[in-house]
């Protein structure tokens, strides 16, 4: 399934910016940046468990935030791409 992950991580301190350093490492594991605080994550039930546990284990939850949003197996009709930043098939092989 696709799943889109957004993080807000704090990062006017130290610890802050190891955070989304960390945070951005992790996702990096398991899908495609298409923004900045952005990733595309196509997983299953199971490694959508594992990196959702990974990541609530790096955050602050008091001042940092997550939100996946669950596109699921159809993902086509369900994403709009417009703008300079050329759209990536995450299901499909990445070949530069």
């Amino acid at each position: 399934m696709l799943v889109l992950i957004t993080y807000d991580v704090q990062s006017y301190t130290e610890n802050g910016k190891k955070r989304l350093r960390k945070v951005a490492k992790k996702c990096e594991e398991y899908g495609v940046r298409v923004q900045n605080s952005v990733f595309e994550c196509m997983v299953d039930s199971t490694q959508l468990k594992q990196l959702e546990t990974a990541l609530e284990e790096i955050i602050d939850s008091s001042v940092d935030s997550l939100r996946y949003y669950r596109l699921g197996k159809n993902h086509d009709t369900k994403i709009k791409h417009v703008g300079a930043k050329s759209a990536i098939k995450v299901d499909k092989p990445l070949i530069f």
